[in-house]
């Protein structure tokens, strides 16, 4: 008897898969990142490349006024992108930067 293997799919294909067309669930996302790995920014590039992917890399470029390959060198990992280059990534992704104490509010 023949044994049937189930397809499997990674945790990150199915998470690229997930945000889809789901602009709401990509920008809470990129939040929730920036929230919990604010001291990380690998993970925070790591969160916007998922978002890039779900969104269509080249798309996601073009938006960005970047091209593609640049884009995946910055939001690589160990990628350091240039603070203009990453306020172009913010603006395709319509978000925008803000500053604010770590002082605890009591």
């Amino acid at each position: 008897m023949k044994k049937k293997t189930r397809a499997s799919i990674s945790f990150h294909d199915d998470l690229v898969n997930t945000l889809k067309g789901d602009e709401e669930a990509q920008l809470e996302y990129i939040k929730a990142n920036f929230e919990d790995n604010g001291d990380e920014p690998s993970a925070i590039l790591s969160a916007i490349r998922i978002v890039a992917e779900a969104r269509g890399f080249k798309n996601f470029a073009e938006s960005a006024d970047l091209n593609r390959e640049n884009l995946y060198r910055v939001l690589s990992e160990g990628g350091n992108p240039r603070l203009d280059t990453f306020f172009k990534i913010l603006d395709a992704l319509e978000l925008k930067l803000s500053v604010e104490s770590k002082a605890k509010v009591s």
